[in-house]
């Protein structure tokens, strides 16, 4: 039987999570995915802000789970957030994170949310989970090398054109529907389960399982392939823009599957008890990007449109992609990632292609960044930690 007590807690919770979802949407996912189609002047900053609220919430209720139980059951061994953890760990995350949407510098939600839970996890004198720890801060080592690498990669290319334009773009749309392909969705799979399009509609293929996904992956890339040759023989420009659209979609919903765990993974150890159902959890949390979206992106949309760099539709395609796939493996593999870090790391590379001179990236804008992520995690580590030992002293 749940004491009324713990019951309260969780509403109190529940409320920090929707708090933190929205300074989420306000933030890194609501403003992140289209900055560089708002700084290709491919679509405005309102319309921008609407589409990548109903992308991210989509985005959250199908690709959520694994980076919620991540996030809630996998940062810190040997104890359970309780109600009281998952107030205070939230409560800091989400208080960091808005006062850099209000401050017009892109605070890294994955870093705030992360340090939070791991502080007061420690507070309750748990164990780290190094193995996560490793995992985690691969990915975050990495990204910016691995995003920027292929974004400037991709723009030099563009720029440079040792392929014809046309049909560089049509093998990038082919490439980007392998990856779609092979996305994993809940609503494909077994109770649990994620399966992906090429896993489902290989199931009808008689090749067997491995040639099977193979065939469909290559069906379905060819199919995107042609999908957006067609769109390019209607006008060059024309085809880029509306392609640069579709990445900016992509990744409005590949950042609702990460970023929604941010705001609702320390709610997952609590809900067990209560027996809430996981996917009610992601509902709630996708409502709250949602509305963060919609209320509060437009100002980081812009700050990181026009003050990173100045972005046209080449550079802005060549961004997205790796931004995208960067966030599908995090999706894959349950890591809590920032949505900033990626972004703005494949804008500096995109960038850099442009010129000698840097291609417009603000090195001191980015010394800024930087240095708001370090503290971030940092802070919000020893905030929570704080702030979970002084509650537990006087109340527990």
């Amino acid at each position: 039987m749940v004491d009324i007590a713990t019951i309260g807690t969780f509403l109190v919770a529940a409320l920090a999570a929707l708090f933190m979802a929205w300074s989420i949407g306000a933030g890194s996912s609501g403003s992140t995915p289209f900055a560089p189609a708002v700084g290709a002047n491919a679509i405005s900053v309102m319309r921008a802000g609407f589409f990548v609220g109903l992308l991210g919430f989509a985005g959250a209720v199908l690709q959520g789970a694994n980076v919620s139980e991540a996030v809630g059951n996998e940062l810190i061994k040997g104890v359970t957030l309780t109600p009281i953890a998952a107030v205070v760990s939230l409560s800091v995350a989400a208080t960091l994170v808005a006062i850099g949407v209000f401050a017009g510098y892109p605070i890294a939600t994955a870093f705030t949310s992360t340090g939070a839970v791991i502080g007061v996890g420690l507070a309750m004198a748990g164990d780290p989970a190094w193995a996560k720890y490793t995992e985690i801060a691969t990915l975050w080592v990495l990204t910016p090398f691995v995003g920027g690498g292929i974004a400037y990669t991709i723009a030099r290319m563009l720029r440079d054109e040792p392929i014809r334009e046309e049909r560089l773009i049509i093998g990038l749309a082919a490439l980007v529907g392998a990856v779609i392909a092979n996305i994993e969705f809940a609503i494909l799979g077994p109770a649990g389960e994620g399966r992906s399009l090429a896993q489902a509609i290989g199931g009808w293929v008689p090749l067997g399982p491995t040639p099977s996904v193979l065939v469909v992956t290559l069906v379905i890339a060819v199919l995107w392939g042609v999908v957006v040759g067609f769109d390019l023989d209607k006008g060059t420009e024309r085809g880029e823009r509306h392609f640069l659209l579709v990445l900016g979609g992509l990744v409005a919903f590949s950042a609702g599957g990460s970023q929604v765990g941010l705001a609702i993974g320390p709610l997952v150890p609590v809900s067990g008890d209560l027996e809430i159902p996981l996917i009610a959890l992601l509902l709630g949390g996708g409502v709250g990007l949602l509305i963060g979206s919609w209320t509060g992106a437009p100002r980081m949309i812009k700050a990181i449109s026009q003050d990173y760099s100045s972005l046209g539709p080449r550079r802005s395609i060549a961004a997205l992609i790796p931004s995208f796939a960067i966030a599908q493996v995090a999706v894959l593999f349950g890591i809590p990632v920032s949505f900033n870090e990626i972004i703005v790391s494949s804008i500096i590379g995109s960038g850099y292609a442009a010129s000698t001179a840097g291609g417009g990236v603000s090195a001191r804008k980015m010394g800024y960044t930087v240095l708001a992520w370090v503290l971030s995690l940092a802070g919000s580590i020893l905030v929570s930690f704080t702030g979970y030992w002084i509650i537990s002293s006087l109340f527990l």
